[in-house]
């Protein structure tokens, strides 16, 4: 307990929640690091494919870039409007929910929190690579690194909302300044050199330059707007007025990620820049426009920085969608239940852990993991637009034909996207990521199903007949022999209503005869009834004693209170049998059978 306050902080009251809302300033770091660190990698990805057909086929990495900055401009339009018509939140999932039914939505919810323990392994790899780029020697300690810059991302967002804003906005800001300067002065650089770009080394094509490699290229670099959902997830975490609030936070966080991605990729094309397995695209650039300077290593912390903050935005995410998901019905109820510094503190655990266990299979490399990003993300762009487009032709209202059009064709653009993506990706892993969509939505329909039933197996009948109540009450004791904790759960028992019994286990003559002297004694005069066990099997005999009992009579409840002896430490437990635990576990799913547990608590 005090390592937890150490390491979260003393817990908030529930009326602090409000202060707990953002401020834009503060909400562009936590909701766009995911989406604008995706600048550190996605020209680097479109170049990976283009290079395939040879050095001649990069002059395409300009026209790709394009299409997707015509996707970032769609998108953005399309999410504010979605922003401002649902001002709740949920984003994608509540859109489909309410205009294309549950399995719609339940479909894009499973691929958002697919996307959302991607965003985090690949953004760790990512921030690691940026690392190693600049430290070589950290290259063998890549997952080690992940691994602590997970921890350290989940310890502070369970500090909450706004405190982890604060203390990560420094070095988003900083990192968005060092990119936009590499940004100005690379293609300041390059528009006022005449002497244009520089031959770029020959390269041998593996390929042939077609359109189906061009498609993969765009698939690849559509991992720049994963994450640009983020916002319209957790409108309800900003101030007042919320949706205005937001939507101008999703404007700020398009404008910084359209101007470095598209200026990235410029200057990659410009200086013939080509991917490298021991460093990345950017860090090139940084050389090419900085040297090895203190600009240079700004740069580079600042990548770092960035990547790996923008797990923090699915750490934001997903945590809001599974408590949505939680109160419909679809995930366990923990997941919408508040911890103590006013976060879905399970949400954040359970996505860490996901995250930790997808970077160590895949060891830590970046260029593994991407092939599965991505997918899930457009899944949900291309429900949420045609949800949208659902509604205002269901709705209609103020200027609807032109929100119809901006959804109509953001619904068709994220659309083509998706099916380029998954045809492109299928082979190099993609269709892990729609077998998770599959068991995610069985386990969804489980749990609802689960709900359901408890629901239909504990409502009151509507007529207001009761059950009729047992008739008896047998009180059970299982004893071992006779201590200060036995007599201490007699004492108990002898104070509850109904017939008590203490039941033994024979499996030694001469101890059996001892306890039985002792119970004379210190019993009560309450019954002891010795069972016999061949084969020494003390709980079966105490599980057949009670199934024996409830056999004979249907209307009778058994009380079975449990003597138990709890060490001062928690370590002594190790050198006592759990006979106790055994019996709870074995008795607590048996049918008109109640259980006490009467502690005896050891002093040293």
């Amino acid at each position: 307990m005090i390592l937890k306050r150490w390491l979260v902080g003393d817990p908030l009251k529930t009326a602090q929640a409000r202060h707990e809302r953002l401020s834009k300033a503060i909400a562009l770091p936590i909701f766009s690091s995911n989406a604008i660190s995706s600048v550190a990698y996605a020209s680097e990805e479109i170049l990976l494919v283009l290079v395939l057909a040879g050095a001649a086929a990069v002059t395409w990495s300009i026209p790709v870039s394009l299409a997707i900055l015509f996707l970032i401009l769609v998108l953005t339009i399309s999410y504010r409007q979605i922003i401002y018509e649902y001002p709740e939140g949920g984003g994608a999932y509540v859109v489909a929910r309410s205009n294309l039914g549950d399995k719609p939505a339940l479909v894009a919810a499973a691929a958002l929190m697919i996307d959302y323990v991607l965003t985090v392994a690949v953004s760790m790899a990512a921030g690691i690579a940026a690392l190693t780029s600049a430290v070589p020697s950290l290259f063998i300690h890549r997952e080690a690194l992940g691994l602590v810059a997970i921890l350290f991302i989940i310890v502070m967002n369970l500090r909450g909302v706004r405190e982890s804003g604060k203390f990560f906005a420094v070095p988003t800001y900083f990192a968005i300044v060092a990119l936009g300067l590499l940004v100005v002065v690379g293609t300041v650089r390059s528009l006022s050199d005449p002497t244009g770009s520089p031959p770029i080394a020959s390269l041998a094509e593996v390929e042939n330059l077609t359109l189906f490699l061009i498609l993969r290229s765009f698939a690849a670099g559509c991992s720049a707007v994963t994450g640009m959902e983020i916002v319209s997830n957790a409108v309800k975490a900003f101030r007042p007025p919320e949706s205005k609030n937001a939507a101008t936070t999703m404007l700020w966080m398009s404008a910084i990620l359209a101007s470095l991605f598209i200026g990235i990729s410029w200057m990659a094309y410009h200086h013939g820049i080509l991917p490298k397995t021991d460093e990345t695209v950017i860090s090139q650039l940084a050389h090419l426009t900085f040297g090895t300077g203190v600009i240079y290593y700004a740069v580079q912390i600042g990548t770092m920085a960035l990547l790996i903050l923008a797990a923090n935005g699915a750490f934001a995410g997903f945590p809001q969608l599974a408590s949505i998901l939680a109160r419909d019905g679809f995930m366990p109820h923990q997941m919408a239940t508040f911890g103590d510094r006013l976060v879905f503190s399970n949400g954040i655990v359970i996505l860490g852990v996901f995250a930790c266990l997808l970077l160590v299979v895949f060891e830590g490399d970046t260029h593994a993991l991407i092939p599965l990003y991505a997918i899930g993300v457009f899944v949900s762009f291309t429900l949420s637009q045609a949800g949208m487009v659902k509604r205002w032709l269901v709705k209609k209202g103020p200027h609807w034909q032109t929100k119809l059009i901006v959804n109509g064709v953001g619904a068709l653009t994220t659309g083509i996207a998706t099916i380029i993506i998954a045809s492109t990706k299928l082979t190099q892993g993609a269709w892990i990521v729609f077998l998770l969509i599959a068991i995610l939505l069985l386990m969804f329909q489980g749990i609802r199903s689960h709900y359901k039933a408890v629901t239909e197996q504990i409502a009151l009948d509507r007529r207001g007949e009761r059950p009729p109540l047992p008739r008896r009450n047998i009180v059970i004791i299982p004893i071992s022999g006779l201590n200060r904790a036995v007599v201490r759960a007699l004492d108990y028992a002898r104070s509850r209503p109904g017939e008590v019994r203490a039941v033994y286990v024979d499996l030694d003559p001469e101890e059996s005869a001892k306890v039985k002297i002792q119970w004379a004694q210190w019993g009560g005069g309450v019954n002891l009834i010795a069972l016999s066990s061949p084969y020494r099997s003390v709980l079966r005999s105490l599980l057949d004693y009670v199934e024996e009992v409830l056999e004979k009579d249907p209307n009778t409840w058994i009380t079975v209170v449990i003597p138990e002896i709890l060490p001062a430490r928690w370590w002594q437990n190790i050198l006592h049998n759990q006979r106790a635990l055994m019996l709870k576990a074995s008795l607590l799913f048996k049918d008109r059978v109640i259980l006490i547990d009467v502690p005896y608590h050891l002093t040293r």
